[in-house]
């Protein structure tokens, strides 16, 4: 009894032996003449995918932007709201043609700015007239829209008065104004004000 046993054990240690060395393949049991199959016990995969985000997602991110999320999320929650799309190749590269025009807008945009804030600060002072108080007191105040008309009259240029930051201009004498044409550009224009 205590030899069947002896051999039992032995025979169980050499195949765990060889599962711990690693080999895929069947062991043969000696004794019995059966082959054994080593388990090999497999993590459960993460499927993931590669989406677009077609809208802004609270705690997730932008509309336009790339992100890895598991395919069950994707499935169940972000496609049927239309809120992502799976990328593709051919999606890629018609984002990469959107960012380029984008980018060439802007570009457009700046160099726009830089070349009317050029024109504003060659063209010299910008007068006022108004009509005087005591020494160089003036009836009134100076606004942005008073420097808009006289851009628009002097060169013929629409400027919003939204974006001309002035100082408050209570007397006569030069002022600086400043218009925001750019996030990046401000041009400074100078003000001459003088009584009637």
């Amino acid at each position: 009894m205590s030899s069947t046993t002896s051999t039992l054990s032995l025979s169980w240690s050499n195949s765990f032996h060889n599962f711990a060395g690693a080999t895929n393949e069947p062991l043969k049991s000696p004794e019995y003449g059966r082959f054994i199959l080593p388990i090999v016990a497999q993590k459960k995969t993460k499927k993931i995918r590669k989406i677009i985000l077609k809208d802004d997602v609270p705690d997730l991110g932008k509309k336009g932007q790339l992100l890895d999320v598991r395919a069950g999320f994707y499935r169940n929650f972000l496609f049927p709201m239309g809120k992502a799309q799976i990328v593709t190749p051919l999606l890629i590269k018609e984002m990469k043609m959107e960012e380029e025009r984008i980018e060439a807008e802007k570009k457009r945009v700046k160099e726009e700015a830089q070349q009317l804030a050029r024109i504003f600060e060659t063209v010299g002072a910008f007068k006022v007239k108004r009509k005087g108080g005591k020494g160089k007191q003036i009836f009134g105040t100076v606004t942005a829209q008073d420097l808009v008309d006289i851009i628009k009259a002097q060169l013929q240029r629409d400027v919003d008065k939204k974006i001309v930051f002035l100082p408050e201009i209570r007397e006569t004498g030069e002022y600086i104004a400043e218009l925001k044409l750019h996030p990046e550009v401000t041009a400074q224009v100078r003000i001459n004000v003088f009584a009637n």
